[in-house]
């Protein structure tokens, strides 16, 4: 089978990309027409991309290096009287000897003619391809939902949220005090202006603000060395050096963002409210997380009806320094993207007992991983116990398996009565991946961290792309390891 070569389809597309659409005359329909130019070069031919969308089609084919293998090919085009508006050649660079040739047909060619010459280039072919990018992509366009391609798209949906600044329930404990409303609505205002490149304000918290945060600084840190995972425990004393964390001072968002992309690439996004769980995961997809900037009231420091700066910086930052659970989380944001409503539901609900109630197995005992238990002094002591804590059962504890994981109901405003444990990090990033390959999508998406971009892994020329991109870095370890065994 020949292989699509890349750079004149990535022509076409470039070109088409910059030029007016117009309905296309194009049909699907098979046409068994003889030809009527005989030929009497072997061709390896294929179409690169029929378009049912677009009034030019383009055709890519190899020919033999030979005296007059072109002309004769071309006259096929010009005895059915179908003009050409562009051709190209190059040498092939995956097949020594032969060329590789585009050419496009004018917009008022007749679509059954330029189908008569597909069809006898496959028979006359030596090796056929055929690839049609727009009719796949017909077929899938309504039912695959939009994602977002490149960083900056984040901005089209980070203010997609779900509730606004000062829009507080009325069980909320800040739901009568106005001055805490306004606070709250000057937190939003800074998020929704925030737009991807620019540096996150940092705010001055007042001495009521830095007192709630002492009361949940004293009651968590007194806990992290027992119950908290030691990865956890590793990386907040560098959180403390690095980023301002102390019992005095609340870090800026800014200064935290900075050093986890240092670590892991991972960025902080402040946000304006409650975002959906399609559009949370799809930011998670680019190392994106979106951290609420607002503190809990201070009538009630150890309790939260939704999450604030304690949770998201006590809770969720320090594990994203973490290049293990950095990628685990990447993971599930990347098997949203294009993913259907029912698989966002099961993503979420994975998000929800690994990366917000997850525990794992260090040295013979249960630690918390999770950034809902990282943040709760109440549940990061009932999750790892064996008795009855208050009013509350021992919870339940099973093994981390995504396909039942992500089918567990579970309750947001009491205690977990069930907690899925891992072995590692490493082991859930693994069983996730597992998983998500079962998941119903007509391609496959890889996040490039030098462009900040999603590139999709739909074609054979952006595979063929991956495979050397993988070869290039074999080759790396190979060298690496004949280096090592060199010195030993």
């Amino acid at each position: 089978m020949v292989a699509i070569p890349s750079s004149p389809v990535e022509d076409i597309r470039w070109r088409r990309r910059h030029q007016p659409k117009t309905p296309s005359k194009s049909s699907t329909s098979e046409v068994r027409s003889p030809p009527t130019t005989p030929m009497r070069y072997t061709m390896e031919s294929y179409v690169a991309e029929v378009s049912n969308t677009d009034a030019r089609t383009s055709i890519i084919f190899t020919l033999h290096e030979k005296a007059g293998a072109l002309a004769e090919t071309l006259k096929v085009f010009k005895d059915r009287d179908v003009n050409l508006t562009h051709i190209e050649s190059r040498p092939s660079k995956s097949h020594e000897g032969h060329y590789e040739i585009l050419v496009e047909c004018a917009s008022d060619a007749d679509a059954k003619k330029i189908e008569e010459i597909i069809q006898m280039f496959k028979r006359r072919a030596s090796a056929v391809f055929v690839h049609d990018f727009n009719s796949r992509a017909k077929q899938n366009k309504e039912s695959i939902p939009w994602y977002p391609q490149k960083i900056s798209d984040i901005d089209q949906f980070a203010n997609r949220i779900l509730s606004y600044g000062a829009e507080l329930d009325c069980e909320h404990p800040g739901f009568t005090d106005q001055v805490y409303r306004a606070r709250r609505k000057q937190f939003a205002d800074i998020a929704f202006n925030f737009r991807h490149g620019d540096k996150i304000p940092r705010i001055d918290y007042t001495e009521q603000e830095t007192g709630t945060w002492a009361i949940v600084w004293d009651q968590l840190t007194g806990l992290y060395p027992k119950h908290a995972c030691k990865e956890f425990n590793h990386i907040f004393p560098l959180m403390q050096q690095n980023c301002g964390y102390s019992r005095d001072n609340i870090p800026q968002l800014q200064d935290v963002s900075d050093f986890l992309k240092d670590c892991t690439g991972f960025q902080l996004r402040p946000v304006a409210g409650l975002l959906s769980s399609r559009d949370f995961l799809a930011g998670l997809a680019f190392r994106v997380f979106h951290s609420t900037q607002y503190i809990r009231h201070h009538k009630e420091p150890k309790y939260t009806p939704e999450p604030d700066i304690c949770h998201e910086l006590l809770g969720h930052a320090p594990l994203f320094a973490d290049s293990e659970f950095a990628q685990f989380s990447q993971e599930i944001g990347l098997s949203s993207l294009g993913a259907d409503d029912a698989t966002i539901e099961k993503l979420a609900t994975l998000y929800w007992f690994t990366i917000e109630y997850g525990m794992c197995l260090q040295g013979g005992e249960k630690k918390a991983y999770g950034a809902g238990l990282l943040s709760s002094f109440g549940e990061l002591e009932y999750c790892v116990s064996d008795k009855i804590t208050n009013s509350y059962f021992q919870p339940q504890i099973a093994a981390f398996e995504p396909a039942v994981v992500s089918v567990q109901k579970y309750p947001i405003t009491e205690y977990q009565p069930k907690y899925f444990l891992a072995d590692s990090f490493e082991s859930a990033k693994n069983k996730l991946k597992s998983w998500a390959a079962t998941i119903s999508r007509p391609f496959h998406v890889r996040y490039n961290p030098y462009t900040q971009r999603i590139e999709t892994l739909d074609k054979v020329t952006s595979l063929q792309k991956l495979a050397a991109e993988i070869n290039s870095e074999i080759t790396t370890l190979q060298d690496a390891l004949g280096k090592i065994k060199t010195v030993a």
